[in-house]
């Protein structure tokens, strides 16, 4: 997959940009707050139909404006295909693919797969079990539809469950109809994120291993109501739940243990390690949907060479400079280890200079 162009109206702090760029590396240079990190959120839009700060629609149209439009020229094998996003306040979104809208914007999902790190990945370690759902969620239904598909039915189900527990609902039966099919698609989803984190695990530890050169051992565990038994007991829960208002069991609390050696990492993880796990997830994150689809991932990279050692940015610049990642694109604020990157490629690469919203282009390699 190669992002060849990108306009952009409107978003964010970018008032205009019609760029283009080389199908191996893309390099935004600035100062902070610029509107680098904006740049590669307008190319994650495209992928995920949202922004990866998560930020509300109306949030990310340009201070002032009305609307916010950004288009992305793609070649994927061998196909030119066209992808548009546009947005005006109080409407609805419009996505298309080649001119034809979406019925659905999960029927997008996979279709232009990426892969992002930033510094806002810290969340994935601090923060709660939601933030590590989501992870896995994201990885998975970018290659198996099916997946996304059960899991917005549970979630649909869990909604009305919880629904009728705040209401304090005593009809017995139409907890039946909800539970049954919380039951029955938590068994799929359980069992998918089990098979993915199985095969994913020791593409993790691999990576992780290169980078801090096999001087520490990191580990996911999976954790799961489900792994307990088959089914949720849901019904046996009622009682329980109404008092808490809310559903306690189900795939909704499943989490990853994130371990370095024996400890959990977010206690006694140093800000380098932390960044060198973040860092390890995503290139398995890569790696893992590089192996599983029918196109190359992009990669975005934001920032992540802050809180690193000397030794640990020569391994991620190898790592990333090996013919196995597809188009990339990077974020800094010097060219140090941006230059370092591009002589290992030796290949074709844009650098682009980002100044308050306006984005120029500094110099770049063509074949």
């Amino acid at each position: 997959m190669i992002l060849s162009r990108l306009s952009i109206v409107n978003f964010k702090n970018i008032a205009q940009a019609d760029l283009s760029f080389s199908p191996n590396i893309n390099c935004f240079l600035g100062n902070n707050g610029m509107g680098k990190s904006n740049l590669l959120d307008a190319i994650y839009y495209l992928s995920f139909c949202k922004s990866y700060t998560r930020n509300p629609d109306s949030q990310n149209i340009r201070h002032g404006e009305d609307f916010f439009v950004v288009q992305g020229y793609y070649e994927r094998n061998g196909n030119e295909e066209e992808l548009y996003c546009g947005i005006k306040r109080r409407q609805k979104k419009a996505f298309k693919r080649n001119k034809k809208e979406y019925d659905r914007l999960s029927d997008h999902i996979g279709f232009a797969p990426l892969v992002m790190a930033a510094p806002s990945d810290n969340e994935l370690i601090l923060g709660g079990s939601e933030e590590r759902r989501k992870f896995i969620d994201l990885v998975i239904s970018q290659f198996d539809k099916q997946y996304l598909s059960t899991l917005i039915r549970y979630n649909k189900a869990l909604e009305q469950r919880n629904a009728l527990l705040r209401q304090e609902c005593s009809e017995e039966m139409l907890y039946d109809i909800w539970e049954e099919q919380m039951d029955s698609t938590a068994a799929q989803i359980h069992n998918c994120r089990d098979r993915f984190l199985q095969s994913f695990i020791p593409v993790f530890r691999r990576f992780y291993n290169e980078i801090s050169s096999q001087n520490e051992s990191a580990d996911l565990i999976y954790k799961s109501h489900l792994s307990e038994g088959a089914l949720l007991q849901l019904k046996a829960n009622r009682h329980k739940d109404l008092i808490l208002g809310y559903t306690s069991r189900g795939i909704h609390r499943d989490d990853m243990d994130m371990m370095l050696g024996e400890y959990p990492m977010k206690r006694i993880g140093s800000q380098g390690q932390c960044k060198t796990y973040l860092i390890a997830l995503k290139l398995a994150q890569y790696d893992f949907l590089r192996e599983q689809g029918d196109t190359t991932p992009i990669l975005l990279l934001d920032d992540i060479f802050d809180k690193l050692d000397a030794e640990r940015v020569k391994q991620i610049v190898k790592l990333v400079s090996s013919d196995h990642f597809g188009q990339i694109f990077i974020t800094d604020t010097n060219r140090k280890y941006l230059d370092e990157i591009i002589h290992f490629i030796g290949s074709q690469y844009n650098i682009f200079s980002v100044d308050r919203g306006e984005v120029k282009i500094l110099e770049g390699k063509t074949p």
